[in-house]
């Protein structure tokens, strides 16, 4: 069973919330939907569901054209972000009215209800309500309610958003273990560059109501094929440095120079703009093409065990992502150091013309 979006638009009252979309979602699939708050993510998914209709193009599932079909006549389930379950029937009620409302017999139900309610570990729950379970035992009865019904396409608009941090790693875990074993299209969407990491498969990344890339997970991070990407996929956004190329150096704002490496010498002479993940920096050498550049601090943001350290000189400001925690006073003067080796290069037209040479654990 495949999905296919032809040259999908949809405008509200005159504003446009998506642009000319063609995707398509191969049979047994985990796609992501990778984009800010309000890049149309979930406008892509009512759609997909028959929630919405587009303003053009056509939706098609296995050839078969369903853009004017309800949602009522598509094999579709959606999971949201809050924890929607009927809160005056139990667990196993909640997971079986969809069985329920298609008429399954008696004993089929039993047997679905269980085996779904095993699989996703609530089993000893099902004689209980919602709001006796807890968060993550919520949300997973609102999956399980999605996948007893062993729908072709099921949704999952930022279902583990209001989760905290240990439940949100458990659930994702389970949910690649679960789709491995499916043949269902699951479609995924997230605010999170890190999310789309850990979840794998294909990664589509929209931005205002546009596709600015899509293909396989690993391949879109290691090789965003513009700015944008590059942007959306780097948690925080990738370090943007404009640079000149001339015959065996770069200059950036005529004041730091460095050589011309290997893998940077077939640059032409021109503009660029530099990338650089922010947790490709660092407060100590670690290559030999390290180049160190005096900064000032401009805060220290310390998250759990990580620091999201913000730097600026006359000429740049960037963000280092360190692990362990680093305490520093405001304008306090160090040093920081960026490998050339790992630079992302584009040009002045945002378009990318070269990326590290590296495979993705080491992006």
């Amino acid at each position: 069973m495949s999905l296919t979006l032809e040259q999908v638009s949809k405008y509200v009252d005159g504003e446009m919330h998506i642009s000319d979309v063609n995707l398509t979602f191969e049979p047994g699939s985990f796609n992501v939907l990778l984009g800010r708050t309000l890049a149309g993510k979930t406008s892509l998914m009512r759609l997909i569901a028959g929630l919405d209709r587009p303003s053009s193009g056509r939706i098609l599932v296995n050839g078969v054209d369903v853009t004017g079909v309800s949602v009522r006549d598509r094999n579709i389930s959606m999971v949201y972000q809050q924890f929607i379950n009927y809160p005056n029937l139990t667990v196993f009620e909640n997971i079986a009215s969809p069985l329920r409302l298609s008429g399954m017999s008696r004993d089929e139900i039993n047997q679905r209800v269980y085996q779904t309610a095993e699989m996703l570990r609530i089993t000893e729950h099902l004689k209980k309500y919602p709001l006796e379970l807890s968060g993550g035992q919520q949300q997973r009865t609102a999956m399980a309610r999605a996948l007893v019904k062993d729908a072709e396409i099921i949704l999952f608009d930022e279902p583990l958003v209001n989760l905290d941090y240990k439940l949100r790693e458990e659930l994702r875990q389970e949910m690649r273990e679960l789709f491995q074993t499916r043949h269902t299209i699951a479609i995924y969407a997230t605010t999170e560059p890190n999310e789309a990491l850990a979840l794998g498969g294909t990664t589509t990344i929209l931005h205002e109501g546009k596709v600015m890339q899509s293909g396989a997970t690993a391949s879109v991070y290691h090789r965003p094929d513009n700015v944008g990407s590059a942007t959306l996929f780097s948690e925080p956004p990738i370090n943007l440095i404009r640079g000149e190329v001339n015959s065996n150096e770069i200059t950036f704002d005529k004041s730091a120079h460095f050589p011309l490496n290997q893998s940077l010498s077939n640059l032409e002479r021109g503009e660029y703009q530099f990338g650089i993940r922010p947790s490709h920096l660092s407060l100590l050498p670690k290559h030999d093409d390290d180049v160190e550049l005096t900064v000032q601090v401009e805060v220290a943001e310390i998250s759990g065990s990580e620091t999201f350290l913000h730097v600026r000189n006359a000429q740049l400001d960037m963000v280092l992502h360190l692990a362990g925690v680093h305490s520093y006073e405001v304008d306090e003067t160090i040093k920081i150091y960026i490998p050339i080796h790992k630079f992302y290069v584009f040009g002045m037209d945002d378009v990318l013309v070269h990326a590290p040479s590296r495979n993705i654990r080491g992006q």
